[in-house]
C-alpha cells in the first residue's frame, strides 16, 4: 500500500530530474531538485540501506537550494561498484568521482546521514573540495559501541547470516518483512500515529532496494568498521552537525565529543528524537542548515 508523503506538496513545488553517469564501474543514478542556478548546491551521501528518496522530507523544506540525490552504489537504482570494493573507502572514492564527473568539486557542499556521514566525512578527509560538510544523525562512534548493546549484536548475527546462507535465501532474509518492520518501528521516536505509519511505509517501500546479497553485507561490514570521529581532525571546512538526543546509534556524548574533535564544526542536539531526523522532524534540520548556510555566508 502506497501512503502520499506528508511533505509531498511541498516537495511538487520543487522542479526533479532523473541523471546517469558511469563511475568507478558502476552506474550512479541520481537526482536533481532545484533551479541549476541556485546558489547553493548540495550532494547527498545518504544512510545504509536507503536511496534519494530518504533526504526528500528535508530537500521539500528547502526549496531555494539545489539538491543533487545519487543512490549509493548498490543500492536503489544503482548498480553496484566494479572497480572499488563495497568499503568506507570505496564508498569515499566513489563519492569523490561522483562530484567531480558533474562538475562540481570545490562547488557543491556535501550533506552525509548515517552511513553517508562515515563515506561523506572520509571523502572529505581525503581530499574532496568542499566549501562546507553537513551532518545529519552522524555516527560519531562505531555502531559496535552504541548505546544498545544487545540489538547491536542481534544485527551483527543477521548479517552474518544472510552472508552465509545460499545467495536466495540470504537475499530473501534481508528482504523479510517483520524484520524490515521491526527495524523501522525500532527507529521510531514520534507518537504521531499518521507520521509512523508513513515511516513504515517508506522503510518497506525503500530498504530492501539493493542490487544483490552481497553488496548488502559488504555495505554493513563497512557501517560498522570505522565511524565519523577517524576523520575528525582531517575536516578543516565548516561543519554542521544535526544530531538526536534519543539517538539508538549514537548516544549524544558522543555527538559532543566529535564536535570537540572537529576544528570548525557547530553542533545541534534535537530533543525527543532518535535516528530518523530526516523523516520526523524535517523542518528543524532545514532551519538548522539555513541557520549554518547564512553563519558561513557572513565569515
Amino acid at each position: 500500500m502506497s501512503l502520499e508523503s506528508p511533505f509531498a506538496a511541498l516537495l511538487a513545488a520543487i522542479p526533479v530530474e532523473r541523471h546517469e553517469v558511469a563511475v568507478l564501474g558502476g552506474i550512479t543514478r541520481y537526482w536533481t531538485y532545484g533551479a541549476a542556478d541556485a546558489e547553493v548546491t548540495i550532494v547527498i551521501a545518504h544512510g545504509y540501506r536507503g536511496e534519494h528518496h530518504g533526504i526528500e522530507p528535508i530537500i521539500a523544506q528547502l526549496p531555494g537550494i539545489r539538491f543533487i540525490g545519487p543512490d549509493l552504489p548498490g543500492f536503489g537504482e544503482s548498480t553496484p561498484l566494479t572497480e572499488a570494493p563495497h568499503s568506507i573507502g570505496g564508498y569515499a572514492a566513489w563519492l569523490k568521482e561522483f562530484v567531480d564527473a558533474i562538475g562540481l568539486t570545490g562547488r557543491a557542499i556535501i550533506l552525509g546521514h548515517s552511513f553517508g556521514s562515515i563515506v561523506s566525512s572520509s571523502a572529505v578527509a581525503d581530499g574532496l573540495e568542499t566549501p562546507a560538510l553537513i551532518l545529519v544523525n552522524p555516527i560519531a562512534i562505531s555502531g559496535l559501541k552504541g548505546p544498545r548493546q544487545i540489538a547491536t549484536k542481534v544485527t551483527v548475527a543477521y548479517y552474518d547470516l544472510a552472508s552465509r546462507l545460499p545467495e536466495k535465501w540470504g537475499a530473501r532474509l534481508l528482504n523479510n518483512w517483520l524484520i524490515v518492520r521491526l527495524m523501522s518501528v525500532s527507529l521510531m521516536k514520534t507518537k504521531d500515529k499518521a507520521l509512523r505509519r508513513w515511516i513504515n511505509n517508506e522503510h518497506h517501500t525503500f530498504f530492501s532496494r539493493f542490487a544483490n546479497r552481497d553488496v548488502v553485507v559488504e555495505g554493513f561490514k563497512a557501517s560498522i568498521s570505522t565511524d565519523v570521529s577517524a576523520f575528525a581532525e582531517r575536516i578543516t571546512v565548516p561543519t554542521l552537525l544535526v544530531a538526536a538526543s534519543l539517538d539508538d546509534i549514537t548516544p549524544v556524548s558522543a555527538q559532543h565529543e566529535l564536535a570537540r574533535r572537529m576544528p570548525n564544526a557547530t553542533l545541534h542536539v534535537f530533543e525527543n528524537v532518535g535516528h530518523l531526523i530526516h523523516y520526523e522532524v524535517p523542518a528543524r534540520a532545514a532551519e538548522a542548515i539555513t541557520s549554518f548556510l547564512e553563519e558561513i555566508r557572513k565569515r
